[in-house]
């Protein structure tokens, strides 16, 4: 029934929509459901690209055995009970730590400076003439941006002088790049700590699954632009 739960039939269809690259409206309307009860199975059963009828169906009939049978008694949860709180804790740390950028403050107000410079160089005065800040917050934020390989250094007779040139934005795609990456890893880590068969772990499956295309996409588009560019810099 239209209504009613999805049934194995109903999620080897969905699988075969998904291999075909049909939308999830048109799996919806063949399936006779809700657009959003597709999008909701495909999203917690390993998404777009993991979405598999047979585990679908397991997942959701070992959800209904964990489900409480009455709200006024809730067994505690095994999964849960059986995490390393420590373990746990270092790993929220670890993917706040991602969310958070891991860049210093100062560092995208200097990118900015040089990007918006018309000589792309700037030396420690000019920066700290334009931003008013001390010198060791100029210092901090140049370490972060050279380490990402978005800004050089070089002399000009006794002063330092930092500088961008025209392959910056490749580079910066890069760093973007590396950080889906770096999402994609730090996620996966969480299904072990979160115990391998939990909902929780599920979710980050999909969710590394999701960052780990997205890099790979990222890159190849990268590529793609930075041959463009430099052949239209040699005609």
């Amino acid at each position: 029934m239209p209504g009613g739960h999805l049934t194995y039939e109903d999620r080897r269809k969905i699988a075969e929509g998904l291999a075909a690259r049909l939308s999830y409206a048109e799996i919806a309307r063949r399936l006779g459901r809700p657009r959003s009860t597709i999008g909701r199975e495909i999203a917690r059963n390993g998404g777009p690209y993991g979405y598999r009828a047979a585990r679908a169906q397991q997942a959701t009939e070992w959800r209904a055995r964990r489900r409480p049978s009455s709200p006024l008694h809730t067994p505690p949860d095994a999964e849960a009970a059986a995490r390393d709180p420590r373990a746990v804790r270092e790993f929220e740390q670890k993917l706040i730590s991602i969310i958070s950028g891991g860049w210093p403050p100062m560092a995208p107000r200097v990118l900015v400076c040089l990007l918006t410079s018309d000589t792309g160089s700037l030396t420690v005065a000019d920066l700290i003439e334009r931003l008013q800040v001390s010198p060791a917050s100029i210092s901090k934020a140049v370490g972060s941006l050279e380490q990402l390989g978005l800004v050089k250094r070089e002399r000009d007779n006794r002063r330092e002088r930092y500088l961008i040139d025209d392959d910056v934005w490749y580079r910066a795609w890069l760093v973007g790049t590396r950080s889906m990456a770096l999402w994609s890893d730090t996620i996966r880590e969480g299904v072990d700590v979160l115990g391998a068969e939990s909902p929780a772990s599920v979710r980050l499956k999909t969710a590394s699954r999701f960052f780990e295309l997205l890099s790979n996409d990222m890159a190849q588009a990268a590529e793609h632009y930075r041959r463009t560019f430099s052949g239209s810099r040699d005609t």
